[in-house]
């Protein structure tokens, strides 16, 4: 299997058979198949927080830690909209060389609350959410299901939630806030998604 991992607190380290890596905030690690002893630590006062995904891998590629300054960013969205955003894409086939993991933070702009507007579905990946950095009392509905059929639910700080090859997955927040997306499946091709023009969803 290979591993991707995003540390959204304190500094902290990973060691992998031996070799160290420090992670800041935000900061990505990805661990190529094959490693044998994965270690994680931090300090007491201010713990780091790492957030983890998992696929099966082919081949192994050589471990790589991801920061902003090496990261592919790209500049979304507008204030009309309230959709203005920065996504950080940390490990995609730009910037690592993976299997079929991807995977990077998106950060909403203050005063902006849609994520991932207008929504999409890529049928040959799944996708994961992690939402941090999310103000205390405040919440996110994040939208799910068929683009003709949606549900929704409501997503607290440091929460998860899964999204299948057919869903869509967008979010609206009460507050602005960040996320992790983290994708697997055959096909590596960021931009492959069929878009889901807002007026069209039920």
């Amino acid at each position: 299997r290979e591993l991707g991992i995003i540390n959204v607190g304190g500094k902290g380290t990973v060691s992998v058979d031996g070799e160290v890596f420090e992670l800041n905030k935000k900061e990505a690690l990805y661990v190529g198949s094959g490693a044998k002893e994965v270690i994680f630590s931090s300090s007491e006062e201010n713990p780091a927080l790492f957030y983890i995904n998992s696929a099966p891998a082919h081949a192994h590629f050589p471990n790589k830690k991801v920061t902003k300054e090496n990261a592919e960013i790209v500049h979304l969205g507008e204030d009309k909209y309230a959709n203005k955003r920065i996504i950080n894409k940390l490990i995609v086939n730009s910037v690592v060389e993976t299997c079929q993991l991807q995977m990077g933070l998106t950060e909403l702009l203050p005063g902006n609350i849609w994520n991932t507007m207008p929504s999409h579905t890529h049928n040959r990946r799944m996708e994961a959410y992690f939402y941090f950095d999310l103000e205390e009392g405040q919440t996110i509905c994040h939208f799910m299901g068929e683009p003709q059929n949606t549900r929704h639910i409501f997503m607290q700080n440091h929460q998860a939630v899964l999204s299948p090859e057919w869903s869509i997955h967008s979010g609206a927040g009460t507050a602005n806030y960040s996320f992790i997306w983290g994708m697997a499946g055959e096909n590596l091709d960021y931009s492959d998604m069929d878009i889901c023009p807002p007026n069209e969803l039920r």
